[in-house]
């Protein structure tokens, strides 16, 4: 297997310079055959979907495994999202691990962490140690996610790039409504134990195929063009320094995707975290077979949506450059203004006033959430490529800061919205997320006009200090 060139900027370079929007114009593209970077795609693709899996898995066995455990539905709900967070933050210690051992030392390394925090799982005698397992195995989680992205940023171009990491996506957005599908099929037959069995296997698939798979990566100073790795003590430590992600967040352009990727996460998660309770009790369903395999609507939704979103960002980005010359990373964003401002708001209206008033029948919930699944994809898919776009040099950085306010808004969500349904009922709480879907669209719609000029006034006002 050929391997990846990942062009990164020693860590002591605070700023990005004048040409950074065209910088990914110029970094190399590794020359494979369509059949290798298909099979790169495939694996790292994998990672994420058993990963994900993993965080959602138990939402429609809550019952049974607070029962097994001796503990209370309420108690796992809100632990879950401990796995969330867990999983914001794991970049900004995967990251600097992949820096100093390699990202292939480090991508195996913890698809095996995360393995033995499964079997872990699994074996779980009490709450206690279930719950430190869980948020243990969560550190590895978004890892898969920003170095799968960095290894097709690596070898895609970038009209192709959209379509390649809405394929990638696919597994990473799959995966949370996968789980809890099938962990309501597993916990209506048999134990709630065989569901982290089921991921365990899952992972071990990807920890084997990552070793035959995953390249290693060259790290190439741009300047230079030297080979950089942090081998001395005092440069390892300063990779795992959190500022080199955080001090991103003073470009108001990569703020302002952040954010909007969060409010979409909040509302992502929290339709998923609630149908058990939401839809047994209102169509007087006794089997947590039936709430599992409500989960295969929000899964088309979120399938179709992200390879159909990723697809049509390059087709937008193509009639950019037609029309003006050039590219622009922020070109892709307006691919997703129609999910933001229509696609999501409706949907989620008909979703939570529909269950609230109970029309429509079990058709009415079906139908919305998958039209709500197919939205929010479509625009997570813009933002996810631009993201890994926008600062070609820093690619690394930007996707953990991403992954960050990301997955705090998912724990926000999973953990606050069965207490936020019964404080104000399932339709108001949908038009919270009708509200956060009309925020994000406006910051991304501000980042899609403003996006250039506002990285370069940072910039020229950073390098002033």
């Amino acid at each position: 297997m050929a391997q990846t060139v990942e062009m990164v900027v020693p860590s002591s370079v605070g700023v990005m310079t004048q040409s950074t929007m065209q910088e990914d114009e110029t970094l190399p593209i590794i020359p494979l055959p369509t059949w290798k970077r298909s099979i790169i795609l495939a694996v790292t693709s994998w990672m994420p979907l058993a990963a994900t899996f993993s965080s959602t898995s138990l939402f429609t066995a809550l019952p049974e495994i607070a029962a097994g455990l001796g503990t209370s539905s309420d108690v796992l709900t809100t632990s879950n999202a401990g796995v969330f967070l867990a999983m914001g933050i794991s970049t900004l210690i995967w990251g600097p691990i992949s820096t100093a051992a390699g990202r292939r030392t480090a991508y195996i390394g913890a698809a095996l962490v995360l393995l033995l925090c499964s079997i872990g799982t699994a074996l779980a005698n009490n709450v206690e140690a279930f719950v430190a397992l869980r948020v243990l195995g969560g550190l590895e989680g978004t890892f898969f996610m920003v170095s799968g992205q960095t290894i097709i940023a690596d070898t895609f171009p970038p009209v192709q790039r959209g379509t390649a990491v809405g394929l990638f996506m696919a597994g990473t957005v799959v995966g949370p409504a996968l789980g809890p599908c099938l962990g309501g099929i597993i916990i209506t037959y048999t134990t709630w134990r065989t569901i982290f069995w089921l991921q365990s296997g899952m992972i071990g698939i990807g920890l084997a195929s990552a070793v035959f798979v995953i390249p290693p990566a060259v790290r190439v100073d741009i300047d230079t063009n030297a080979v950089t790795v942090a081998t001395t003590p005092l440069g390892i430590a300063a990779a795992f320094n959190p500022w080199n992600c955080l001090r991103l967040y003073v470009f108001p352009n990569l703020l302002f995707a952040d954010l909007a990727c969060g409010l979409l996460s909040w509302s992502q998660y929290s339709l998923l975290t609630a149908p058990r309770y939401l839809i047994n009790p209102r169509f007087h369903l006794t089997l947590p077979l039936v709430s599992g395999l409500f989960y295969i609507a929000p899964a088309f939704g979120f399938l179709m949506g992200t390879i159909c979103g990723g697809r049509f960002s390059d087709i937008t980005v193509r009639k950019r450059i037609l029309s003006r010359g050039y590219r622009l990373p922020q070109d892709r964003l307006y691919s997703g203004i129609v999910s933001f401002f229509v696609i999501v708001p409706i949907a989620s209206l008909i979703y939570g006033w529909g269950l609230r008033y109970q029309v429509g029948g079990l058709a009415l919930p079906i139908v919305s959430i998958i039209a709500s699944g197919f939205g929010l994809m479509t625009a997570f898919s813009s933002m996810n490529t631009y993201c890994a776009e926008i600062m070609p040099t820093r690619r690394t950085e930007v996707m953990a800061g991403k992954y960050l306010i990301q997955y705090c808004f998912a724990a926000a969500g999973s953990a606050s919205i069965l207490q936020l349904i019964n404080l104000i009922g399932i339709g108001w709480a949908s038009s919270i997320g009708v509200l956060f879907s009309i925020i994000a669209g406006l910051l991304i719609l501000c980042t899609a006009r403003y996006g250039r000029d506002m990285q370069s006034w940072t910039e020229s006002q950073l390098k002033r200090e």
